[in-house]
């Protein structure tokens, strides 16, 4: 799945593939489900892709900058490491892009009935 957003004004392509959990334990050596269920377990994003305030002091945010970059990563190869990448943006506003990427955090761990 692909997806273009914005961010700081800049559109960047972002991409999951079925390497996604596995690129980002490569780059980042944590077990992406590991920190997505951490994740679950510390705070609540309501339907509306929204983060509930009241549990966001016990949110990790840094998974979602990491995942940002594995979904950027896999669009565009030629992105460099993480910080760098996220030094070439004036902000970051990550409470706006958790929505944007909640589509391709889904497909990621989503699986199909048959």
């Amino acid at each position: 799945m692909e997806k273009t957003i914005v961010i700081d004004g800049r559109e960047v392509k972002l991409k999951s593939t079925g390497a996604t959990a596995l690129r980002y334990k490569a780059q980042f050596q944590q077990d992406f489900f590991n920190d997505l269920f951490k994740l679950v377990k510390g705070g609540k994003v309501g339907e509306d892709g929204k983060v509930d305030p009241s549990t966001i002091e016990s949110m990790d945010f840094e998974f979602f900058y990491n995942f940002t970059w594995v979904l950027a990563k896999q669009a565009d190869k030629k992105i460099e490491d993480p910080l760098t990448w996220l030094d070439s943006f004036d902000s970051f506003p990550i409470m706006d892009i958790i929505p944007e990427i909640q589509d391709l955090l889904y497909k990621t761990i989503q699986s199909k009935k048959k």
